[in-house]
């Protein structure tokens, strides 16, 4: 376990549901804030953290952007793509980008073309002149790697990092950001996949991929692992872990218990939900927790980790 650098004061915080809350949350490691469903923790973290903390807030909101915003352009990957293509091909970087020079004039760069069909909802079809991929013909006749731009952006994350690592594609740049990518479990997301598609976990995470490298501290991560995959849950402790070491505070918001086990501090809510909750009933680390025993999330985390609470009867210790 780390030893925090410091403290964030709380002092009679009473949003929503929290009553009269006075804590303070460690800095330096990772703080896990948990509870039953609707306990406070959400109140807690963000709602009742100081106004001046230079809070990096990462939840599941919906990312804001156009129909031709895309995991490339949202995360700034598509830049040094552009910049690799222009220089590999003695062209302007514009040509390679859907809102600039390179558009198809057919559907201005959107790959689709809506119509409003009265009082029904729209329907998009696929440009017929670029095919959906959104530039122009002639811009595909250029090569990096042996890929155009339209298949470097069908590739996933994972097949990006092996194409820009090495040989003619070689791109320390746009590496970094794949990297980053892949390290919160979204390796398996296309480069050009458009952002309303995408879940809220998966939105959280790409911008958790994004923000990794902002100033300001702590970091509060709102569920991150909603829609996780079970294999993945390896990739995003290590990264939690790699933020901490770098000399980030992390304050997560989660009730998994893998998260908890992970944690270097806890601090759990409750007892109950809404009204029966809004109290901090529990702190400490995770063996700490667990030693207590005297809540739902103690002996939901002795469960995991396969050690008996001291609620358990002495038959089962």
């Amino acid at each position: 376990m780390r030893d925090p650098t410091g403290a964030l004061r709380i002092r009679g915080a009473t949003t929503h549901n929290l009553r009269r809350v006075d804590f303070d949350i460690p800095l330096g490691v990772l703080v896990v804030v948990t509870g039953v469903a609707g306990s406070g923790k959400s109140s807690l973290v963000p709602g009742a953290l100081p106004a001046g903390a230079e809070v990096v807030t990462i939840d599941q909101a919906p990312i804001r952007g156009s129909r031709r915003s895309n995991a490339a352009t949202y995360t700034g990957l598509l830049e040094p793509i552009r910049n690799a293509f222009a220089k590999a091909n003695g062209v302007k970087p514009a040509l390679f980008s859907a809102n600039s020079e390179g558009a198809c004039p057919g559907c201005n760069g959107v790959g689709v073309l809506f119509t409003d069909l009265a009082t029904m909802a729209s329907v998009a079809t696929v440009c017929e002149e670029c095919e959906g991929k959104r530039v122009q013909p002639s811009v595909l006749e250029y090569k990096l790697g042996g890929r155009d731009l339209s298949e470097v952006l069908a590739l996933s994350v994972t097949g990006a990092v092996e194409f820009f690592r090495t040989g003619k594609a070689r791109n320390p740049a746009a590496l970094a950001v794949l990297e980053r990518l892949a390290d919160v479990g979204l390796g398996y997301l296309s480069l050009g996949q458009p952002l309303t598609t995408l879940s809220g976990g998966e939105r959280q995470r790409l911008k958790l991929a994004t923000q990794m490298g902002e100033k300001g501290s702590p970091y509060v991560l709102d569920e991150p692992t909603t829609d996780l995959h079970l294999a993945d849950f390896e990739h995003l402790l290590g990264l939690l872990d790699r933020l901490v070491d770098a000399g980030k505070s992390l304050i997560v918001v989660d009730h998994h218990p893998a998260v908890m086990a992970h944690a270097d501090w806890i601090i759990d809510l409750g007892p109950g939900a809404g009204h029966a909750g809004g109290r901090i009933v529990s702190t400490g680390t995770p063996a700490a927790l667990i030693a207590d025993g005297s809540t739902l999330t103690a002996e939901h985390l002795a469960a995991y980790v396969g050690a008996p609470s001291s609620t358990a009867p002495a038959s089962e210790r």
